[in-house]
C-alpha cells in the first residue's frame, strides 16, 4: 500500500469489510454487525462506509459505498471479496482507476492471470523481494513476496 500510496500521490482509496466486535448478543438474538469502510490514505481517515445487510456480503454493500463517495481520479484498492466484474465497471464509471486482489479461491481467474501474466516467467527475476509476518484472524501469516517493474508494453 506504501507504494501505491507514492505513485499516485497519496490519491488512494482502500475498501475492506470490518466486523465491529462485541456487536452480537445471543442471548438477543442480535446477529454480528458487518460493515464496509472506505480509507483515504492521504488523510489517514475513513471517509465513508455501509452496513452490510444481514443476508448479504460485501460484494452487495461495496456498489453502495461507491455511490456516496467522489472517487474520480483515485486509486480504488479493494480485497478478494471486492474482485467482481461490477465493481470495477462502477468504479470506472465513476473516473477512477482501481486494483483489486485475486486469490486462489478464484480459480479461474487465477488462472487467467497466470496465463496472461506468465508468471512462472518470472521465477528467477532480478527484482525485489520481502517476507512479511501480520497477525489476522488471530493467527500468524507468514509470506514470501517479490516486487518487480513489469508492463504490458513488453508482452
Amino acid at each position: 500500500m506504501k507504494d501505491c500510496h507514492t505513485l499516485t500521490d497519496g490519491e488512494v482509496i482502500a475498501i475492506d469489510g470490518k466486523t465491529l466486535r462485541g456487536s452480537y448478543d445471543r442471548s438477543k438474538g442480535k446477529g454480528t454487525i458487518h460493515m464496509v469502510n472506505a480509507f483515504a490514505t492521504v488523510n489517514g481517515m475513513s471517509i465513508g462506509q455501509q452496513k452490510v445487510d444481514s443476508k448479504s456480503n460485501e460484494i452487495t454493500a461495496i456498489p453502495k459505498l461507491l455511490d456516496l463517495l467522489e472517487v474520480k481520479g483515485f486509486l480504488v484498492t479493494i480485497d478478494a471479496m471486492g474482485c467482481q466484474k461490477k465493481i470495477a465497471q462502477k468504479i470506472l464509471d465513476k473516473e477512477a482507476d482501481y486494483l483489486l486482489a485475486v486469490k486462489g479461491n478464484q480459480g479461474m481467474l487465477e488462472q487467467a492471470f497466470d496465463d496472461y501474466f506468465r508468471m512462472n516467467m518470472l521465477q528467477d527475476f532480478d527484482g525485489r523481494s520481502y517476507s512479511t509476518q501480520e497477525k489476522s484472524h488471530g493467527r500468524i501469516v507468514c509470506g514470501d513476496r517479490a516486487r518487480c517493474e513489469y508492463s504490458l508494453l513488453y508482452m
